[in-house]
């Protein structure tokens, strides 16, 4: 059953009370709002406070909407969260059914930028065909593969598993890049589709210890790794132009 807004005002109040108790809580406005996935965002303007609750916990018993609350609030405040406030929340939002309704959430109102394969000096689908021949049997099947729409250094490749997409840095696509790095960073991307996402407990497990085995059997994997960890200032800065 979904709470109405104003009896979620009162605890917003309550945390602002709690984190500061000598003065009074500012005035408070809550909305629902159709984030993609699991999002909440609060923010002060002129003197209010504006938050904003993704439309999938709009149904959230009232314990985990009072976490959320402190969590927030806390955020904002730079406090330190109270770790009950925490656990309730996490409670909620890590089990299978509210996991089910984010994975559709993102399915169905996730936008992929998707540019093309073929770069100014690396053309992603020849550099899949070859590692793919080279280190899976059976062959793992084609998903969308694309260069991100603009240069990153954080982010070298990201494989989003909702919409079966590939992304590759466009920081790579580059002839100071040596094609090994190109082929590793596509390679871990491939292993994500081998080995998905585990849930344990409500905790993800992105990176298990048979993917890592199995990272570790790329041709080029050490001088990969010493390339991406000596040349990260180098991507920044191309990044930064």
């Amino acid at each position: 059953m979904e709470i109405e807004t104003e009896d979620l005002t009162a605890y917003y109040a309550e945390a602002f009370r709690a984190y500061q108790p000598d003065r009074d809580p500012p005035p408070i406005h809550i909305s629902f709002y159709p984030y993609i996935g699991i999002n909440h965002t609060i923010r002060v303007r002129e003197g209010k406070v504006l938050v904003r609750i993704g439309d999938i916990c709009r149904e959230m018993p009232s314990p985990s909407q009072r976490g959320l609350a402190y969590i927030l609030v806390g955020k904002i405040l730079g406090k330190k969260i109270p770790r009950g406030a925490r656990e309730v929340y996490n409670a909620y939002i890590r089990s299978a059914a509210v996991r089910d309704r984010a994975t559709e959430s993102k399915r169905t109102r996730g936008r992929k930028v998707v540019t093309t394969t073929a770069g100014h000096v690396y053309d992603l689908d020849e550099i899949f065909d070859e590692v793919n021949d080279l280190y899976f049997v059976p062959p793992i099947e084609k998903p969308t593969l694309t260069w991100s729409a603009r240069k990153t250094y954080r982010i070298l490749g990201h494989h989003d598993a909702v919409h079966d997409h590939i992304t590759i840095s466009r920081s790579l696509d580059s002839a100071e890049v040596p094609r090994y790095v190109v082929e590793y960073v596509l390679f871990h991307e491939m292993l994500h589709i081998v080995h998905p996402t585990k849930h344990v407990n409500g905790r993800r497990y992105n990176h298990t210890a048979a993917f890592r085995r199995d990272e570790r059997k790329f041709r080029h994997y050490d001088t990969a790794e010493r390339w991406i960890e000596n040349n990260v200032r180098k991507l920044k800065k191309a990044a930064k132009k």
